[in-house]
């Protein structure tokens, strides 16, 4: 009897230290596997981010940013920074509004959840529609693609000849370039004294290589080292830049994009007043949650490597 008594005492005890159906940490099962999720797309991320910083010390020179985003809507030019920066609070402001709907979902308050994430929506939404106009000004504006970057630096000084023989635009050692497209004006420089791209083919800038894709390439004179009074042609910058640029930000825009159209899912879901009949916190809006943050805190390495350094 005593030991059948100690076998249930000891039942007993195990049941209340550990239940098979009870929750480790306090995480729902579907919380934990949002964060496996997230830690599998942290590596893919990283894994970009790596080769993008090892393609790019392995090469003689890098566009400098400031010079590549340097544009602003409404014609605005010679901007550094001031775009991308917009685009990083919108999107570091639509965190704090998710941070409210998440709040507002554990108060069990449905009016409180459907603002904040509409507002959320909206953020995600506006910064795609910047990140849409960036693409446009590089592809369409600066003629850069996968393939071919026309933004690039010298490695010596020297300076541009115009059509005359005439000295234009002096550049120093390291500094940056941009090749344009046969009659195509560069912006802000529509009243330059020397606009590199104001002709329309080599009959008006005879001083010039235009290549079969209809680039023009400048020349211009050498004034120190060896090669000092040689005229030279300004080439390509590195072709990685472009394709590593489109790619990282495109895919950090398609996750942009996917958390939109989750959010909006869960957001009507929410009015419907589907969560607040489960009672269990607006679970779901706590997992989109924490997806949209990490695409957040993904920008901001995005933007240290592209647009800082």
């Amino acid at each position: 009897m005593a030991t059948e008594t100690a076998i249930h005492d000891d039942v007993h005890h195990d049941k209340e230290n550990w239940d098979g159906g009870d929750q480790p940490m306090k995480a729902s099962y579907g919380k934990l596997m949002m964060w496996y999720f997230l830690l599998s797309d942290a590596f893919t991320f990283a894994g970009f981010l790596i080769a993008y910083g090892t393609l790019r010390i392995s090469m003689d020179t890098w566009p400098d940013p400031d010079y590549v985003f340097s544009t602003f809507p409404f014609g605005i030019h010679h901007k550094p920074l001031f775009f991308v920066s917009v685009m990083t609070f919108i999107l570091l402001f639509s965190s704090y509004t998710m941070v409210r709907a998440v709040q507002e979902g554990k108060e069990e308050n449905k009016s409180g959840v459907v603002f904040w994430m509409i507002l959320t929506i909206i953020g995600g939404a506006g910064f795609l529609g910047c990140q849409a106009w960036e693409w446009n000004t590089l592809i369409n504006g600066e003629s850069v693609t996968v393939t071919t970057n026309p933004f690039g630096k010298h490695t010596e000084a020297g300076v541009y000849l115009d059509a005359n023989g005439k000295e234009c635009e002096t550049f120093e050692a390291g500094g940056d370039y941009l090749i344009h497209m046969s009659g195509h004006v560069a912006p802000g420089a529509e009243h330059a004294e020397c606009a590199h791209s104001n002709y329309d083919g080599p009959g008006d800038y005879p001083d010039a290589m235009v290549d079969e894709k209809g680039y023009i390439h400048r020349k211009y004179t050498v004034t120190d080292g060896a090669d000092a009074g040689m005229v030279k042609t300004e080439s390509f910058g590195p072709k990685a830049f472009g394709a590593l640029f489109f790619f990282i930000t495109g895919f950090h825009g398609f996750h942009v994009f996917s958390g939109v159209v989750f959010l909006i899912i869960i957001m009507l879901n929410s009015a419907s007043g589907l969560y607040a009949r489960r009672k269990n916190g607006y679970e779901m809006v706590e997992k989109i949650g924490l997806y949209w943050h990490f695409v957040d805190l993904v920008w901001v390495f995005v933007f240290l490597v592209f647009y800082l350094i």
